[in-house]
Parts: structure tokens; C-alpha cells; sequence
């Protein structure tokens, strides 16, 4: 089972201080890429939300480089990659927050709401990074920036993954789809939409894989469960 690589940590090949130092720099690049769409330093750090969401991305960065779920990998099947594919899987929702935030700063595509969907918004980024941490602690060394499968690799088909097939990806669009809410522009939507597509062609890939190398019981589970969302009144997992 692999994940888009979006504000989560590659697969540990660093030592803990390094891993914390990238995590952090990569917090301080969203800090950057809004203070520029917000118009500066000082309308930043005068402005809650942003600060709020960018406190929940650097802790949850540092949750994940203090769990280091992904220690050590020997991959035995993978899946060619589009050089395209990875860069937009990393840069749209990198790019969703501060496109959005130039929205606000510009009053384009304002969102109703108000306060009140903002807030919620922030709220619902840092659920949607959680939900992407704890999917991957859930793979610990199965998970993969690639699409991949590792030696002695086991069908992770309980918690998380017991109805949904992909909540990592499913993480990764909540977090960058709430961060687009904070701000209250439909702006964010240039970045959103084609990260949405890029998600469904890299699960698409990835499932491909699996069932070439699962067969009948990746088909069984795919059968009864949704790629992103719970499939109701699907078979019951016969193992349970």
C-alpha cells in the first residue's frame, strides 16, 4: 500500500534530527508561500487562522518524524511513475493554501460562510493530516512515496483500512480541501480539482499493482470495500 506525498515525510532514511529539521523546513515553506499570498510577513502574523494551520501542520510533521512509522523498505514489485504525476501529487496541495489565501487577500471567489466555514476549515485540514498520519503509522514500512510493494508485504485490510481502500490519499485531499475552506476562496479550486484527478489516477495505478500481486483476495477486498469513501451494504469481510 503506498501514499501521495503530500505534507507527510519520505520513508526514514535520515536520522531523527534531520528528519525533524526537513519537517520543520517544510512548515517554514508553507509559512513563506503565505505570507506572500497574504501580502507580507505582518499580515501573517496578524492573522489567526494562518498561524492556527500552520501550527497543525508542523505538529503533525513532527508527530510523523518522531513515530517514524517508515523505517526500512525492500521493494519486490513496483509500478513505472510519471514524472508528472509526482510532481503534481506534491506541488497542487502545497500550492492549494496560499492560492486560496490570495483569493481572500483579493476577494476572488469569496465562499459564504464566513468566519464560521473558515474556522471549520482549519478544523478540518489538521482531521484530514491526521487522518493521512495515522493511515501511514497504520502501513508503518508499507507505505511508500512510490507505487510499490514490499517484501513480505501483507494486505492491510483492518482499522483504517477495514472500509476504505485509500485513506491516506483520502488524508491528503481533507487536509488541502480544508485549508482552501480557511480561507474562503473558491480559488483554491485551480490547484484542488487536478490534485482531485491526480489522487484517482495514482489509486487507480496502485490497485492495479495490488491485484497483480494479491489477485483473488485483493479483488475480494476491493469488492467490499470504497476507494475513498464506505461502500454500505457491500459483502462482509469473511474473516471477521
Amino acid at each position: 500500500m503506498t501514499g501521495a506525498s503530500t505534507r507527510a515525510v519520505s520513508p526514514r532514511s535520515h536520522g531523527l534530527l534531520t528528519t525533524i529539521l526537513l519537517s520543520l523546513g517544510s512548515t517554514a515553506l508553507d509559512a513563506v508561500l503565505l505570507a506572500l499570498a497574504l501580502g507580507g510577513a505582518p499580515v501573517l502574523i496578524g492573522h489567526a487562522r494562518a498561524l492556527t494551520l500552520l501550527a497543525a501542520w508542523g505538529v503533525g510533521g513532527l508527530v510523523l518524524a518522531l513515530l517514524a512509522p517508515v523505517r526500512t523498505q525492500e521493494v519486490v514489485a513496483d509500478s513505472r511513475e510519471n514524472s508528472g504525476l509526482l510532481a503534481g501529487l506534491g506541488l497542487l496541495p502545497l500550492l492549494t493554501p496560499p492560492i486560496a489565501a490570495l483569493g481572500e487577500r483579493l476577494a476572488l471567489g469569496l465562499l459564504p460562510g464566513g468566519p464560521w466555514l473558515r474556522w471549520s476549515g482549519v478544523g478540518i485540514s489538521a482531521g484530514g493530516l491526521a487522518l493521512r498520519i495515522a493511515a501511514m503509522t497504520q502501513l508503518g514500512s508499507r507505505f511508500s512515496p512510490l507505487v510499490a510493494v514490499q517484501r513480505e508485504h501483507a494486505l492491510e485490510t483492518r482499522g483504517l483500512y477495514a472500509r476504505i481502500r485509500h485513506p491516506g490519499y483520502l488524508g491528503s485531499w481533507i487536509c488541502a480541501f480544508g485549508a482552501m475552506l480557511a480561507f474562503g476562496s473558491a480559488l483554491g479550486l485551480l490547484t484542488l480539482v487536478p490534485f482531485t484527478a491526480l489522487l484517482g489516477i495514482r489509486a487507480r495505478r496502485e490497485e492495479a499493482l495490488l491485484e497483480r500481486h494479491f489477485g483473488d483476495v485483493y479483488r475480494a477486498y476491493r469488492a467490499r470495500t470504497g476507494a475513498f469513501l464506505p461502500r454500505f451494504g457491500a459483502p462482509p469481510d469473511p474473516r471477521r
